[in-house]
């Protein structure tokens, strides 16, 4: 499987809302365990419109990754730092894919000057930042009625 990673553009907004919310749907039920409430909550701005808004703000680096020309994830991080979404389709999960988006924000970040990546963790993705070099940093937050890890992955030595 070519997994090819690209900056995202509004035209791909439709596309990569597909891609959050299966990944959300499909993926994460150890997060929302069917709790039509806290799926309500967390797909309540995962639309299209949100997506174009996202990937069209200066202050945020967008990607789309692909494989066959078929948009399998979709990563965004703001230029400070902040990655804010990362989502793979249920087809890739496991497949490199994930690391691959993430790797290309890690990059943008280290060209943009970043010291540090921060995020907050859905259950199912903690042991995925962990793999990719991430550390817990905090108690657990709520998001969406769900228990999130805040993380962080040091890109500079700190001074």
């Amino acid at each position: 499987m070519k997994i090819q990673v690209r900056p995202a553009t509004a035209g791909d907004a439709i596309d990569a809302c597909d891609v959050i919310r299966s990944s959300i749907l499909e993926c994460c039920h150890d997060d929302h365990r069917g709790d039509t409430k806290v799926l309500q909550g967390w797909l309540r701005n995962k639309t299209p419109d949100f997506v174009r808004m996202v990937i069209s703000s200066p202050s945020a680096f967008s990607v789309v990754a692909s494989v066959d020309g078929v948009t399998v994830g979709f990563g965004s991080a703001s230029r400070s730092g902040e990655v804010t979404l990362c989502y793979v389709v249920p087809s890739v999960r496991f497949a490199g894919v994930g690391k691959a988006l993430l790797t290309a924000i890690e990059d943008e970040a280290n060209r943009s000057g970043v010291e540090a990546l921060r995020l907050e963790s859905t259950r199912t993705a903690r042991e995925f930042y962990l793999r990719n070099g991430f550390v817990a940093e905090g108690p657990a937050v709520l998001a969406f009625d769900m228990e999130a890890q805040p993380m962080r992955k040091q890109l500079r030595p700190e001074v």
